[in-house]
């Protein structure tokens, strides 16, 4: 087995028992991760998102399947079962993977996921409705990102630890 796939399964076995510090020490110290949601963040945002929302799950579940890599790309199929904080509404989001190493590490995290298919269940009859126009795509991602930051400023501690 590449050591790329061990690193992909150590990152989702961590995340599966929802131990952040696990999976950020998968990331390179210049990584960089896009998704739907939360869009571009650099390797510190990244690596809070990643304990809020572990820290935050409710009735979460993971799988993984299909992991594949090589000594520079990777990727998997992932699915995350949990509760959306906000609403409290059920949410079963199927995504893609795909990764870019360097060093050993995940330097490039890329998940795609339909944000419209996500909002539907997160949201409820609002998402169903609305959950395709940018305005609730952007809505989603503003919330997000206040979140995040809110988060990074309570935790500059856990996120920037003194030498």
């Amino acid at each position: 087995m590449h050591p790329h796939n061990r690193l992909i399964e150590k990152f989702y076995t961590s995340f599966r028992q929802l131990d952040w510090q696990g999976m950020n020490s998968c990331y390179h110290e210049d990584a960089f991760f896009y998704d739907p949601v939360f869009e571009n963040l650099n390797a510190a945002q990244v690596k809070a998102m990643w304990e809020m929302l572990c820290r935050n799950a409710a009735n979460f579940s993971l799988e993984f399947s299909d992991v594949k890599a090589d000594d520079e790309y990777g990727s998997c199929n992932w699915k995350a079962t949990y509760i959306f904080s906000a609403t409290g509404r059920p949410v079963v989001n199927h995504i893609k993977a795909h990764f870019q190493f360097h060093e050993g590490k995940i330097v490039e995290h890329m998940d795609n996921f339909s944000l419209w298919k996500w909002s539907r269940q997160a949201l409820g009859a609002k998402g169903l409705l609305l959950g395709w126009s940018s305005l609730v795509h952007n809505k989603i991602r503003k919330s997000a990102q206040q979140r995040l930051e809110k988060f990074m400023q309570k935790n500059t501690v856990t996120n920037n630890p003194t030498p």
